[in-house]
């Protein structure tokens, strides 16, 4: 072999080994990791927990940030399909309006775990991960009875109409509190739609009609700090305020006294156990143990708080 020969035949084994990686890269799986917003910090935290999960199975991630946006996120889905994802793991904005892209997704034998949000009226769902967000709707009413035994004027800030924690949720509150009326009367109950300024601006509304209630029953953590300020401003300290996702700001604020609860569903443990399901089945077709895998939500106080799953984050 002359030189020249030895330098195309070294250039040529150089390139091999270049592309190697990722002809090898093409050949892991990919997975598609879908929430609702980024806006919102529990949503943030899931996501990150599917990153991590997948970096652990060895699988690629695309991540998918449906913006609040049901057409963004069926879009993100419809993409997905086109890149021939091999599996998805999504927790859907609205349980009805996300239902055509994930029958679309099972249609064309792409496996789907939902997280979060269960989609009932898809067939052939390979399983869903959750809380049992009407369990958790009724810790969060019992803990209300029990701070009030007497009887309490409360506020209901409900969830995002269509998102089925937020229906779950409402209907745990009811469960608890309709048959308890008498006592315990909900003077004011409107959709704050999980977000934070909206909550404010709705309880600032609601203690203006109705003035100071006992406590505000809250869908998620974001509405809960927003009712925290709208009676902070009224020097309303002592209203008894109830979140839902343990967020590590309102962990924090159950610590300091400003919140008196919150409830803890586990969501990196849901988006973590998805994943797997999820690989499990692209793998080799693994099927689930359980197609409804729900965690039992349990309500963090002060007296509670190394229960929380990010109490390793609050400052």
């Amino acid at each position: 072999m002359n030189r020249r020969e030895f330098l195309l035949s070294s250039a040529a084994f150089g390139a091999m080994m270049v592309a190697a990686p990722s002809v090898f890269a093409q050949d892991k799986l990919t997975i598609l990791g879908s929430v609702p917003s980024l806006g919102f910090p529990f949503f943030v935290h899931m996501l990150n927990e599917i990153k991590a999960e997948a970096a652990t199975q060895g699988v690629n991630l695309t991540e998918s940030d449906g913006q609040n946006s049901a057409t963004k996120q069926t879009a993100d889905i419809e993409a997905a399909l086109v890149q021939k994802v091999n599996a998805i793991v999504i927790s859907p904005l609205d349980v009805n309006a996300l239902a055509p892209a994930i029958e679309e997704a099972v249609k064309a034998g792409v496996p789907v775990v939902t997280i979060d949000r269960r989609v009932d009226g898809v067939e052939g769902i390979l399983a869903h991960v959750g809380a049992d967000n009407v369990k958790g709707g009724e810790a969060e009413a019992n803990a209300v009875v029990a701070a009030f035994p007497n009887g309490a004027k409360l506020f209901h800030l409900q969830g995002q109409p269509g998102a089925g924690p937020a229906i779950d949720r409402n209907k745990g509150v009811h469960n608890v509190l309709d048959p308890l009326k008498d006592k315990y009367q909900i003077v004011f109950e409107q959709t704050a739609n999980f977000a934070r300024a909206e909550a404010l601006s709705v309880t600032e509304a609601g203690l203006a009609a109705n003035g100071k209630p006992d406590a505000i029953v809250c869908a998620n953590d974001d509405m809960a700090l927003g009712a925290m300020e709208a009676c902070a401003a009224r020097n309303f300290t002592d209203v008894k305020i109830y979140g839902f996702d343990a967020l590590p700001e309102a962990l924090v604020a159950v610590r300091d006294g400003k919140l008196a609860g919150t409830v803890e569903q586990f969501p990196g443990e849901q988006s973590r156990t998805a994943v797997r399901i999820a690989v499990a089945f692209a793998k080799d077709k693994t099927e689930p143990k359980e197609k409804l895998v729900l965690l039992t939500p349990i309500v963090i106080g002060k007296d509670n708080l190394d229960k929380a799953e990010r109490i390793g984050e609050t400052k």
